[in-house]
């Protein structure tokens, strides 16, 4: 990739979530092992439910939803948006496990892909930076269950209060 790509491609990943935790160099790292930026139109599917992940995506423009699909009983529900500098398939991609949910465009949108065979490379050279790359899914899913067991606490005294507050 040309320099101006590539410091493009840094710099996504940088001002990503997961910057935080890779930093400038780190996510120079990752740029140079990036595969390519893929466009998606509105309601294409970057991945279907059942799938197995040997890619994880950075969203680098426009929204994507992860969507529960529906069948000729019940509508399509979405579960969460995803915009820039999210993460989507990580959970996958990390554990080999099939996706429990798809994942789909709303609207135009683009996304930065991380292949298996791409990153490989990371574990014998860069070991530090991919280190860092799963410190940061493993806080974003702390994250992520400590509010889910909010909400369910809230709903749980909000049901058992008839909801009054007390």
């Amino acid at each position: 990739m040309d320099d101006a790509v590539f410091d493009r491609v840094a710099t996504t990943i940088y001002e990503a979530p997961i910057g935080e935790y890779l930093g400038r160099d780190g996510a120079e790292v990752m740029a140079r092992f990036a595969g390519k930026e893929v466009g998606l139109a509105d309601k294409e599917y970057l991945f279907r439910e059942g799938e197995y992940a040997k890619t994880f995506y950075i969203v680098t423009s426009g929204r994507l939803a992860l969507v529960r699909e529906g069948d000729s009983k019940r509508q399509d529900v979405i579960i969460h948006v995803l915009e820039k500098g999210d993460l989507v398939g990580e959970l996958s991609f990390i554990d080999g496990r099939q996706h429990t949910v798809s994942c789909q465009a709303l609207g135009e949108a683009r996304v930065l892909s991380f292949a298996v065979t791409d990153l490989t490379p990371l574990i014998d050279n860069h070991p530090r930076v991919l280190y860092d790359f799963m410190r940061a899914v493993i806080i974003r899913v702390h994250a992520t269950t400590a509010a889910i067991t909010r909400q369910r606490q809230e709903l749980a005294d909000y049901i058992a209060t008839g909801g009054k507050r007390s």
